[in-house]
């Protein structure tokens, strides 16, 4: 292959346009590269090299026979800098759910942009649409809407069981708050299942952090005779900070929450039973219950919370 078209290849990660390649080489260059199977057609305009195709006479389309890297730029180059990578193509960008084999390559553009889907390529027609900020940002090297918006976008795409997940952790890790999920969900008022994200997110507004935690409050440590816990209350100890699951403030007690894989570790269990011992010379009692305790004996579990509660109260 031509020199030029080589190096041109390479510095776009295996990925070129026609357009580009006509500005370094002549035409029969190209057409020679085509011919000799160096180059591929991907999409139209676009092509790529085809070492980096890993299946071969298939009846695929060639965007599915290549690593989802290359997928992306290809699809991107496809938008002439007008795309964005989108919904579930985003969701793995930023980290919070890996895409299966099989699943399309997800793309925004703007209403008008001329390009229309090229399976496993789906684009979306935006009206306003810029594929730059504040709508888009850039997270691996790749333009990606929004993560507000590409959660919000994600919901109705995921089975009901896997929904939550993605939310909690962005929240969890800080890559966005509630507050801003309730921004790009008002963006969207006919989204399917919309009253479920709605609630997920005010759950999380109030401090839940996860989905044991959202159902304990919806099902167990909510109505008569329960305090309004503070959630996520940070207490300083220690020379550090560390943060309670549930605190009553009144009566100085600590719900916390040990999830279905809590304490498998005998150095993570002697962590939290140093934790729970300074908080006790600070006058706060650490209750813990387990995940599977939580889900099988919810009514249990609420009637020890009240006594214990009732305890302090009457010994304070």
């Amino acid at each position: 292959m031509d020199s030029r078209l080589s190096a041109l290849v390479a510095c776009g990660g295996g990925v070129c346009t026609w357009r580009e390649m006509a500005r370094v080489a002549p035409e029969w260059a190209v057409q020679a590269a085509c011919r000799a199977g160096r180059l591929v057609r991907v999409l139209p305009g676009v092509y790529l090299d085809a070492t980096l195709l890993s299946r071969t006479g298939t009846e695929e389309p060639v965007l599915a026979r290549v690593e989802p890297e290359v997928a992306r730029r290809a699809a991107l180059a496809y938008t002439d800098g007008r795309g964005a990578l989108s919904r579930l193509t985003a969701l793995d960008v930023w980290g919070l759910r890996r895409q299966p084999p099989g699943e399309p390559v997800y793309v925004d553009v703007p209403t008008g942009s001329g390009r229309r889907d090229r399976p496993p390529l789906v684009l979306r027609h935006r009206t306003g649409f810029a594929a730059e900020p504040p709508q888009v940002v850039v997270r691996a090297g790749f333009p990606v809407t929004r993560l507000d918006r590409t959660l919000v976008d994600c919901w109705p795409l995921l089975p009901p069981v896997d929904r939550p997940g993605p939310v909690i952790r962005a929240v969890n890790d800080r890559l966005t708050t509630p507050q801003r999920l309730v921004v790009a969900l008002a963006e969207e008022p006919r989204l399917t299942d919309r009253a479920a994200l709605r609630g997920l997110v005010e759950r999380l507004a109030t401090g839940c952090r996860s989905a044991l935690e959202i159902w304990g409050h919806d099902h167990v440590f909510i109505g008569p005779g329960m305090p309004a816990f503070v959630r996520q209350a940070p207490v300083r100890i220690g020379g550090r900070t560390v943060y309670l699951d549930m605190f009553a403030e009144a009566e100085r007690v600590d719900i916390e929450l040990d999830g279905a894989t809590s304490h498998g570790d005998p150095a993570e269990r002697e962590i939290d039973l140093r934790r729970d011992a300074l908080l006790a010379t600070r006058g706060i009692l650490v209750v813990r219950f387990t995940h599977r305790r939580l889900l099988a004996n919810p009514d249990e579990v609420r009637q020890q919370t009240l006594a214990i509660l009732a305890s302090r109260r009457s010994s304070s």
